[in-house]
């Protein structure tokens, strides 16, 4: 886990000067929630869009207007490229040309939690250069915080220096980042050693990305949170809600492999791809909740939980009512068998607490029964395993039980199971 000063060193000197403030005045019990919040930021970046979604309507709610980010710097370097990494609708994408000179005009949208601002080139030369300088300098000066773009191809000139020197004077919190890293990886640590020196930055204060393909944005992102305490204490309002939805989309995967396996003559619920499928599952949830568990410990837990014994009694006593072909009580108890697992191991995670074996037959029995109503519309046909996985898998990234775990925690689940055949 990051330290205190290892979180900082990716700020500028007079970011973190800011920065202090702010860690000064922090109470000492929010000082260890603030960290907590800075680490849990998702290393990936369409987790990351998902977070910033999340966290709109609770910094809304608490701060009202938004922090205002303006992205500047040279013509042709990705401001526009980068300015779309963050954006959260389609309409309001920025035009994008090897072009220079492509954006004339600043350009401001909704990043979810911020607002995010495309500034035309600010290094133009002639006249219609100087009122894009002119478009972009202002349009820094009225913002909160400035992303400073350079090219790791293009290097730094002269003129590029002279607009860091005019940006930093504004005495904004900034980032500085070098775009296009993923064409010049190999060169990457001597391009940031130059850019750094140039810069009088040590080579931590420049961030290389790839605004093409989102690569280090997550950094990015919390070099600006921790100089913008209320994107963090936002951001936090939404970490339980964006954890759950992550671990649900865990827990559909291995829930449509479960599913899958259990295509198997009866009963496989105990079988040991089960159990893998099951571990990998919770190995993965433990990660997204900070917790730290190895893979046999993982397995350890599953089998903790006696699903395998539980799968078993329950396939059995649904077994005997008929009308039901075994295969979809068998592929019914292993997903809800999952799901409760998944379910279980978040609660885990979250609270410490150990769901009681009650809870867990009672959750179970009522998914199983969900489970089968729904996939009976299938038909009695046995399915191949591709495509009864599609269909689990479809059906519950589809369910509101991903958006929100209530239904589960109140046992009023409703799910409805997508029967078309996939192509």
């Amino acid at each position: 886990m990051q330290t205190l000063d290892e979180l900082k060193k990716k700020l500028p000197p007079q970011t973190q000067v800011i920065f202090d403030a702010f860690w000064e005045k922090l109470p000492n019990t929010e000082k260890k929630n603030f960290l907590d919040l800075v680490q849990a930021f998702p290393s990936e970046t369409n987790l990351l869009r998902l977070l910033l979604k999340l966290g709109a309507n609770q910094f809304q709610m608490t701060f009202g207007a938004k922090t205002r980010i303006a992205i500047v710097g040279p013509a042709n370097v990705g401001k526009s490229t980068l300015y779309n990494q963050f954006i959260q609708a389609k309409d309001n994408k920025a035009q994008v040309s090897p072009l220079p000179g492509t954006t004339r005009i600043i350009q401001e949208a909704d990043a979810g939690i911020f607002a995010v601002i495309d500034t035309p080139g600010a290094d133009a030369v002639g006249e219609v250069g100087e009122k894009e300088r002119q478009t972009a300098l202002s349009a820094a000066s009225a913002s909160d915080f400035l992303i400073i773009v350079f090219d790791a191809i293009q290097g730094i000139k002269v003129t590029e220096l002279d607009l860091f020197q005019r940006l930093v004077a504004m005495n904004k919190p900034y980032v500085v980042v070098l775009n296009k890293s993923d064409i010049v990886k190999k060169d990457i640590p001597q391009l940031v050693q130059h850019t750094a020196s140039l810069l009088q930055l040590t080579t931590d204060q420049v961030i290389p990305i790839s605004a093409k393909t989102g690569d280090q944005l997550p950094e990015v992102l919390k070099a600006i949170a921790i100089a913008e305490p209320g994107i963090v204490a936002a951001l936090g309002q939404a970490m339980p809600q964006y954890r759950w939805q992550l671990a649900w989309r865990a827990i559909a995967s291995a829930s449509s492999v479960s599913a899958a396996i259990a295509l198997t003559p009866l009963p496989v619920i105990d079988f040991l791809p089960l159990v893998i499928t099951q571990s990998v599952m919770v190995l993965g949830i433990a990660r997204i909740y900070n917790y730290k568990i190895t893979p046999a410990r993982a397995k350890e837990l599953v089998l903790s939980f006696g699903m395998g014994f539980l799968g078993r009694t329950l396939f059995y006593e649904l077994s005997k009512f008929g009308g039901v072909p075994g295969w979809i009580i068998s592929a019914a108890v292993a997903v809800s068998m999952t799901v409760v697992m998944g379910y279980a191991a978040t609660i885990w995670f979250e609270r410490g607490e150990k769901l009681s074996h009650g809870s867990i037959r009672e959750l179970s029995k009522n998914l199983t029964k969900v489970f089968i109503e729904n996939l009976k519309n299938i038909g009695k046909k046995k399915p191949g395993k591709m495509s009864l996985k599609t269909m689990v898998e479809k059906m519950l990234e589809n369910s509101p039980l991903g958006q929100d775990r209530s239904a589960i925690e109140a046992q009023n689940i409703e799910i409805v199971v997508d029967t078309r055949q996939p192509n």
